[in-house]
């Protein structure tokens, strides 16, 4: 069940920390693709004092375009199931692992952060957040958050963080 409040920019960085620390015990370089949080994951990473020792960047896709010439999600998927999707999410995550080939984990993040642009099979606050391993277990989480925009996009960046993590620590 979702939280009553989006998280702060403080639990958002304290997840990030987490993260990192799991990467860089494990040796590990991260990449990240977004699309409704608009770069706000990677800000977040970024927060994070020598986040250069596990992140090595990320693309925003905020547009079908970009989805497919950068991260090579098909256009015939997004088409098919729609950008804001489990499917779309992992191939996301697919996308940045073939564009940042050092990384060994990728997370995405696809969603309506609203006001607008939901629909009833697709409502406002409905995100997708996926993680992948190279060469390894991939994850999507489906979540419909209550909250504004920024909320939303909160909400998704700390989920796709903790999904990260949890598969780091899987290993």
């Amino acid at each position: 069940m979702p939280s009553r409040r989006p998280p702060t920019e403080d639990e958002l960085r304290r997840v990030a920390e987490r993260l990192g620390r799991a990467l860089v015990r494990r040796g590990w370089q991260m990449a990240s693709a977004e699309s409704c949080t608009g770069g706000l994951l990677g800000h977040i990473i970024t927060e994070v004092p020598k986040a250069s020792d596990h992140y090595l960047g990320g693309i925003v896709s905020y547009s079908n375009a970009v989805k497919d010439e950068l991260l090579g999600v098909p256009e015939e998927l997004i088409d098919r199931v729609g950008a804001v999707s489990a499917e779309v999410a992992e191939a996301m995550t697919e996308g940045a692992l073939s564009r940042f080939p050092v990384a060994r984990l990728a997370v995405s993040v696809t969603g309506i952060a609203g006001p607008d642009g939901g629909s009833e099979e697709k409502p406002v606050g409905l995100t997708y957040v996926a993680a992948a391993l190279r060469n390894g277990r991939a994850v999507v989480e489906r979540h419909t958050w209550p909250h504004d925009r920024t909320g939303n996009k909160r909400a998704s960046a700390l989920a796709a963080l903790e999904l990260a993590a949890g598969l780091v620590a899987e290993g």
